[in-house]
């Protein structure tokens, strides 16, 4: 619509005397019309409007006419402002119904209608048309002044109106953009708040959000709800002191909270509804939800990670201590192997007196005792000798029954439940034997005053997922060697220093403190792990978890022979970086007829070599020496003279030496400590293998 002054006029009446009238009333050189636009001029003060307005006069005869030309004007965005019509207009459509007509085209088009009453009365023309403020009566015969006042005044109002109209809708369209954008700001704010709601929800962390004031749970997320274990209903308007829960906020963190200062990693305890204790790191922070102070709450249960970090811690600890337990038991096991040594060499020779002879064999017997100390070290440390084989454990445990009865005695009640089919194991019998026997007499020693102790068999199959809970495990189907009691039980004190070597809570008399620590060894060394449940006054139960083996069951090896005298002089290099040790293996090789020439280490045993290689017919080298170590020095020998025997000799197991040289105890590998007897047979083999099968 046009906001120009329009002085557009519409006159509708069917004489045309009407016309001429009008035409003279308003746009004549009239002095009344000119007074008339004077007054107008002051009373609108508009002297454009009023004072110099030329109307513009169109004429039509007939409703059809006068509807005709409406719609010719709105086509060319020239509107009529007024329209003059007659009631009355024979033939055709009366004044009433082009009206009618004339505002289905436009609605805005203002109308002055010209009757007598006589034809229409008011309540008749509204009924039809309806009550309209562009509707105005002229009652005929009309004033001129009358005329051109309604002229003046219904074009300024149609002026007037267009201009708000203009406004209005510049209004509306700003109106409309405005609520576009807060549509769309409201919808971003959802999609924020949706989003916000989604990754409180899912996310992985348990959060909670509180009120400030009486720490009520206005909201929390699954993960919330699966570590607390009450359900979401449950937690709902609740305070965590209420539900036990131990969320308890001291008055100067929430004073903290409150000055909106955020609280971080702060440590607690929180209780599920089972009553387990959790730890976790809480961080809490201040919000404003609907103009409320909230407190958001976030919780990050560390219980898995602090016993992933004490198993780690414990496996550190046993680790360093097992290095220490072995390089105690190497270094006696070489001071044993002196004192074996030469007391079985005394006790080989003629001529001695019986309180000598009675010496010398407690002498041997004291150094077996020890040795079986250093065996339990090693065995700790999972440096012992193993001899593997293929073992079922239901059949080692019956073989036990009878003495392990005898050694619980009369007080204490055996039970052994054993698992149908169960698969083998790769294991030393004996190692294993040792776990059976220490675990049982442990479970006895804790019922001073009788009890029950059970031994079970059973499979169990570990998955990746509980290879992540706990690093000793790797995933498989294992064998479990289940030994329960009814006894004292330990505290979580005691519990955690079992395994290390020496710790007893036993009488000075009672017990070495090397039971478990053995124990824990053998399994390690078997690439297993044990697993512990004890309570104070409830007893205690030890799990042992080997892995199953698919190997196939070999035959027994034969124990040693004794040998007979050596059939030619041969040469031994014995290479032993302990002096005593090496001065000991001389004198029984002597003994024995052999050549023996020495070298403290590889580099002196390379020198040896050289200047008599030729004459040299096996070499005896321990494998744990300063430098080159006595599988680097054999495989060089071997390189120039493949035809060259070599025994091997140590302290800690074969497997912890990475070789391609086979490593076999009764033909190449002698470990310590030893007898002169087994030295000398195993010499005898190698050179004489002949002769000694």
């Amino acid at each position: 619509m046009t906001t120009e002054f329009n002085n557009r006029i519409l006159l509708v009446d069917d004489n045309p005397a009407i016309h001429e009238d009008f035409r003279k009333i308003l746009i004549g050189p009239s002095a009344k019309a000119a007074a008339l636009e004077a007054v107008e001029s002051i009373l609108f003060e508009s002297p454009a409007s009023a004072a110099t307005t030329q109307f513009a006069l169109d004429s039509a005869h007939q409703g059809r006419e006068a509807l005709d030309k409406v719609t010719a004007a709105l086509g060319a965005g020239r509107p009529y402002a007024l329209a003059f019509v007659d009631v009355r207009m024979p033939p055709g459509w009366d004044g009433v119904e082009t009206i009618a007509r004339l505002w289905e085209v436009d609605p805005a088009l203002q109308v002055v209608v010209c009757t007598a009453y006589s034809d229409y009365s008011w309540e008749k023309m509204t009924a039809k048309l309806g009550v309209n403020e562009n509707l105005v009566i002229l009652k005929k015969p009309f004033d001129n002044i009358e005329v051109v006042q309604l002229a003046h005044a219904l074009t300024k109002k149609w002026h007037v109106t267009a201009q708000a109209q203009l406004q209005l809708a510049v209004l509306d369209r700003r109106v409309a953009e405005r609520t576009r954008e807060l549509e769309a700001s409201n919808a971003e704010l959802r999609r924020s708040e949706e989003r916000f709601a989604k990754a409180f929800r899912a996310s992985p962390i348990p959060f909670a959000i509180q009120s400030l004031h009486q720490q009520r749970f206005v909201d929390v997320n699954d993960a919330f709800v699966a570590m607390t274990g009450y359900s979401r209903g449950e937690l709902m308007d609740r305070t965590p002191l209420e539900l036990r829960i131990c969320l308890d906020y001291e008055i100067r963190i929430l004073s903290q909270v409150r000055d909106h200062k955020p609280v971080r990693d702060m440590e607690a305890q929180i209780s599920t509804k089972s009553g387990e204790l959790r730890s976790a790191l809480v961080t809490v922070e201040r919000l404003t939800i609907a103009g409320v102070p909230h407190l958001l709450v976030m919780v990050l249960d560390v219980t898995e990670r602090q016993q992933l970090e004490g198993a780690l811690r414990q496996a550190q600890k046993m680790e360093a201590i097992g290095q220490l337990a072995a390089g105690v038991a190497h270094d006696f096991n070489n001071l044993l192997t002196i004192i074996q040594g030469h007391a079985s060499l005394q006790l080989g020779m003629p001529g001695r007196s019986e309180d000598l002879t009675g010496s010398l064999r407690e002498i041997s017997a004291a150094s077996d005792r020890a040795a079986d100390l250093t065996r339990q070290l090693l065995a700790f440390s999972r440096r012992q000798i193993l001899r593997p084989r293929v073992l079922v454990l239901n059949t080692l445990v019956r073989d036990l029954t009878a003495m392990l009865g005898r050694l619980v005695g009369e007080q204490v009640a055996l039970r052994c439940a054993f698992a149908e089919a169960l698969p083998a194991v790769w294991a030393d019998q004996t190692g294993v034997e040792q776990i059976i026997l220490n675990l049982t007499l442990n479970a006895r020693d804790a019922m001073p005053r009788g009890g029950r102790i059970t031994i079970e068999t059973g499979t169990t199959v570990f998955t990746p997922a509980d290879a992540e809970k706990n690093p000793e495990i790797a995933p498989g189907q294992y064998v479990c060697l289940s030994v329960a009691d009814t006894g004292t039980g330990m505290d979580a004190a005691t519990r955690s220093r079992i395994f290390e070597p020496f710790f007893t809570t036993k009488a000075v008399d009672k017990g070495t403190g090397m039971g478990l620590a053995t124990v824990y060894g053998i399994t390690k060394q078997h690439d297993g792990w044990i697993d512990v449940a004890t309570e104070v006054g409830r007893g205690s139960t030890f799990r042992v978890f080997l892995p199953v083996t698919q190997r196939l069951a070999e035959p027994v090896e034969p124990e040693f022979f004794i040998p007979e005298p050596t059939l030619r002089e041969y040469t031994v290099l014995v290479v032993e970086d302990d002096e005593a040790v090496r001065s000991i293996v001389r004198e029984v090789l002597v003994h024995h007829q052999y050549r023996v020439l020495e070298a403290e280490h590889a580099e002196a045993a390379y020198a040896v070599w050289h200047e008599q290689g030729g004459e040299i017919d096996l070499l005896l080298t321990d494998i744990v020496m300063p430098g080159a170590n006595g599988l680097e020095l054999a495989q060089q020998l071997l390189a120039e003279r493949p035809q060259l025997k070599v025994i091997y000799t140590s302290g800690y197991s074969t497997e912890l030496f990475a070789s391609t040289q086979p490593l076999d105890e009764g033909r190449n590998y002698l470990p310590k400590p030893y007898l002169s007897a087994k030295l000398t047979t195993l010499v005898r083999a190698a050179l004489e293998p002949a002769v000694a099968a």
